[in-house]
């Protein structure tokens, strides 16, 4: 209730010049967009390839059509380019991935081997540590619950355990997911169940590897997601030392096998987990296990895009609404069932670029903002955020003076929802604004169904948001006008199990995206409000990120 108020006074405030209309979107322009983008002709939108010239030369061109003025990178004229280079390095796994799991020494000491398949019982990426080649010879295993060290929660899965030349081997999620209970924020995903801060550990600590255990639903995603999103080529940023963030060898293995690994080690794996949900829970060797791969990896620095438009504010034209969304995708990668191998991101996220495009004209149809609202595609969301971390690194313009982000990943296709949704629950006065624009409508608001996915931290909205810049990604609901809930979340489970980072992510003549064109039209008065007011959003109480923006707060009228 208290943010609900919140939402009101701040849609009522003398502050806010007019409530915005909400413009009419074509369906059938977003699908042109959509269909465009998602063809075999753009090969999956990958970073540093034809594919990613096609789409920047795609999506400058229909920005100009519009009339946006470019707003990257200042140029030696004074003027800005249409896009910002992104530098970024660049990773392949070359020739074959030789991995394996060994018993007392193996069998040249009499002993058993695991031989393993990359991406079938595992899926190793490509080592982003600047080596030419990874050799790992009979490297101990150790277990190490969910490879978390949170000292504000006093929870130290590690213990002081030197894991220096080991292979680690460690469970996805948070401690609280199968109980739904303790210090991690219950159902909710922390950024300790992420993968990304998994690996990260297990560099600070010198781990010779880490290995994470998949499992569907902690994961929230398949084991195709996992063997199509990490056996392809790797980016990440340009790194001075970057064995402080990635250990030598990164990967994940399926859960039967370190089922089988923990049994051969005369351990229970189910038991073992149950333990590691707790605090008292200690590392415990894999007894007679040793680990060993073998590979190349070429390594290189590429530039990649972020391609920027923009319509200048007519009083504030240094204040800036941004509505963000990656451009990319993962290419060309390891055929399906079909013999598919192009990753064609239809709706992840060919939707959200139209999304953006759409948003452009309908701010060049209306009058001009008095702040001023860039439209930001950026790339390399699908490696890690690369983009957007990039820009909020090195931002085109301010970000004490950025009001907010609203980004777009992955909109419905299954016609018009009741409601509306984000990707977790930031604790940001947008979301609040996002609720009371949408009750406006006759809609409603539903927070993250499943905040355990970890969605905030999935995100562009993301590095923004630990930048202090009032952040959220929205997203369409699922009580479908037509089928209710029961459809809705049919249709999303069928997309995650069947499409999602597949090549099967194609575009349809059969799509209903007036449902898009809908959330589009929110997602546009929500903005249009900000560019046209002096309202500020904020962090609330207890967000990680309100000590952020409040330090910039001067640089504020």
């Amino acid at each position: 209730m208290k943010r609900l108020l919140l939402a009101t006074a701040l849609i009522a405030a003398p502050m806010l010049a007019h409530a915005a209309d909400a413009p009419k979107i074509d369906p059938a322009r977003l699908s042109q967009h959509i269909k465009v983008l998602s063809s075999d002709e753009f090969e999956g939108r990958g970073p540093a390839t034809e594919g990613e010239k096609k789409t920047v030369a795609y999506v400058v061109e229909q920005m100009k059509a519009i009339g946006l003025e470019p707003a990257g990178d200042l140029q030696a004229d004074g003027k800005r380019a249409w896009t910002q280079d992104v530098p970024l390095a660049k990773f392949d796994i070359e020739g074959p991935v030789k991995a394996a799991f060994f018993r007392n020494g193996g069998p040249a000491q009499g002993g058993q081997d695991t031989p393993l398949t990359q991406g079938e019982q595992i899926a190793i990426r490509a080592a982003m540590t600047n080596v030419d080649k990874v050799s790992i010879k009979n490297a101990p295993v150790v277990f190490a619950g969910y490879g978390v060290t949170a000292p504000e929660r006093n929870w130290d899965d590690f213990k002081g355990l030197d894991v220096k030349g080991k292979i680690v081997v460690v469970l996805i999620n948070d401690p609280d997911f199968e109980t739904g209970q303790g210090d991690f924020g219950g159902k909710a995903m922390t950024y300790y169940g992420r993968w990304t801060y998994k690996y990260e550990e297990a560099a600070r600590r010198g781990a010779a590897g880490l290995l994470i255990v998949h499992e569907t639903a902690p994961a929230s995603y398949g084991w195709a997601t996992v063997k199509n999103s990490n056996t392809n080529t790797m980016f990440d940023i340009v790194r001075k030392d970057p064995t402080k963030s990635h250990p030598g060898l990164e990967g994940w293995i399926q859960r039967d096998l370190a089922v089988d690994l923990f049994k051969q080690a005369g351990l229970d794996f189910e038991a073992l987990k149950k333990e590691a949900q707790t605090r008292d829970f200690k590392p415990v060797a894999l007894k007679g296990i040793t680990f060993s791969a073998d590979y190349a990896v070429k390594h290189e620095v590429i530039v990649s895009k972020n391609i920027a438009g923009r319509v200048t504010g007519t009083k504030h034209p240094d204040e800036t609404i941004i509505y963000s969304g990656h451009w990319d995708h993962l290419g060309v990668g390891l055929p399906d069932a079909k013999g598919d191998k192009i990753y064609n991101g239809a709706v992840d996220n060919a939707d959200g670029i139209a999304a953006l495009l759409e948003l452009g004209r309908a701010f060049k149809a209306a009058p001009a903002p008095q702040r001023s609202v860039m439209f930001l595609a950026v790339t390399a969301e699908e490696k890690g955020l690369l983009g957007s971390e990039y820009y909020a690194a090195n931002p085109l313009f301010p970000l004490a003076k950025t009001v907010a982000d609203l980004n777009i990943d992955a909109l419905s296709a299954a016609g018009p929802a009741k409601d509306v949704t984000t990707s977790g629950d930031g604790k940001v006065d947008l979301q609040d604004m996002l609720v009371a624009k949408a009750k406006e409508e006759g809609r409603y608001f539903t927070p993250d169904p499943t905040p355990q996915a970890g969605h905030f931290y999935r995100s562009d909205h993301f590095p923004f948001a630990k930048r202090g810049v009032p952040a959220i990604s929205v997203g369409s609901g699922n009580d479908l006008v037509k089928g209710g809930k029961e459809a809705g979340e049919k249709a999303e489970a069928d997309y995650n199990a069947n499409r999602y980072h597949q090549p099967a992510d194609e575009w349809s003549a059969d799509w209903d995206l007036s449902g898009q064109a809908m959330d589009i039209g929110l997602f546009y008065k929500v903005g249009a409000d900000l560019a046209n007011s002096r309202a500020w959003p904020e962090w609330q109480a207890g967000s990680e990120f309100k000590d952020l923006r409040d330090k910039t707060k001067a640089e504020r009228k």
